[in-house]
């Protein structure tokens, strides 16, 4: 079959060309913006080279094809817009336009994952890709109604919805972990999800990626986020059996920023918090219920190199916090500008007492 063909051409450089993409969104820093492309090479050659063999697949293959169609050329289109870069400031705009071609292109291949083992080994984290016990686990030839990825009101464009991922694996004879996972300002759930889901899988956890009402979280003025966040989780617990002593919330930037905001309120119903690149004032720890703080388990993490929150913030949060009586796990991490380090994932699972 010569489409067979095609797929084994075609998967390896478009893998390889998204892992590069994602390790250009981890390592971003406009200093050593040109070294960094240099460190990944010309990787989407390849994939330019493959990607006109799908043109010529018959009509009966159109969702494969299509999903690996839409994938590669989001790559390609990509890296075209990380070397047509310009210098700074207009720099980070173009490069953030060209990294967000990742998170789609990841949605696009993610049907895939079900029948194809290379596009279902990508989407674990690395270190669980030759857990054969593992795959055969997530290789379920009539998954449950109700696990996979789904959007709920979370369109592209759409505000205070979320999307949700229950790994094929799932059954109810015991509790899941919950994360819930907040994106940056300017952001949105949809995409934010992929920061999570391969750790997600891997581990045995429910993950729900909430898009914030407003243009960012509710971090002035009126909190409409909080209650909102709060009936999905409401609703996961209806739906799926959550351990309700292992509820996650985490996020980036704004996203860590409303995880201190809402977490530290008396009636969150979260048992562990996880900022990341977060700001933080210690009035937060200051105003926050002496009986709420006292002994939740918190997990900072910021980057050495944050442009937007100087880590010296991170440290301030850390010395606030533990000393009104959270347990507070700081992780600093020296390479790390203000973008995610997905590395920090497993980590946090195992401090959550993810299986």
């Amino acid at each position: 079959m010569a489409e067979l063909d095609d797929i084994v051409a075609v998967l390896p450089p478009l893998v390889r060309t998204m892992e590069a993409l994602g390790f250009v969104a981890r390592y971003f820093n406009a200093v050593d913006y040109e070294a960094l492309l240099a460190r990944v090479g010309d990787v989407e050659t390849s994939l330019k080279a493959e990607r006109p063999r799908l043109d010529t697949w018959p009509a009966r293959l159109d969702d494969v094809r299509g999903a690996l169609v839409d994938a590669s050329d989001r790559m390609i289109a990509a890296f075209e817009a990380l070397r047509a870069a310009p210098t700074a400031p207009d720099q980070l705009r173009t490069t953030v336009q060209g990294l967000r071609q990742l998170p789609h292109a990841q949605e696009a291949l993610w049907p895939l994952a079900a029948n194809l083992p290379p596009v279902s080994r990508y989407f674990l984290a690395p270190e669980h890709r030759d857990d054969a016990a593992l795959l055969a686990r997530l290789d379920v030839s009539s998954p449950r109604a109700d696990t996979g990825l789904f959007h709920v009101d979370n369109e592209p464009g759409d505000r205070g919805g979320h999307s949700i991922f229950v790994p094929e694996d799932y059954t109810p004879d015991r509790a899941w972990p919950l994360i819930v996972a907040l994106h940056g300002g300017a952001g949105n759930g949809r995409s934010f999800i992929w920061n999570w889901l391969r750790d997600a899988r891997a581990r045995g956890a429910i993950l729900i990626s909430p898009t914030a009402l407003g243009p960012t979280w509710a971090l002035n003025g009126q909190d409409i986020d909080t209650p909102n966040l709060q009936a999905m989780v409401d609703d996961a617990c209806s739906r799926w059996n959550v351990d309700r002593s292992r509820l996650l919330m985490t996020g980036l930037s704004d996203g860590g920023t409303f995880t201190y905001v809402s977490g530290l309120e008396p009636t969150s119903p979260f048992t562990h918090l996880a900022p990341a690149s977060a700001s933080f004032h210690p009035v937060l720890a200051q105003m926050a219920d002496p009986e709420r703080i006292r002994g939740l388990p918190i997990h900072i993490t910021h980057g050495a190199l944050d442009w937007m929150f100087e880590v010296e913030i991170g440290r301030q949060a850390h010395a606030a916090l533990s000393n009104a009586g959270a347990e507070v796990v700081y992780r600093e991490v020296a390479d790390l500008s203000h973008t995610y380090a997905r590395e920090v994932n497993p980590g946090i699972l195992d401090w959550l007492g993810a299986p």
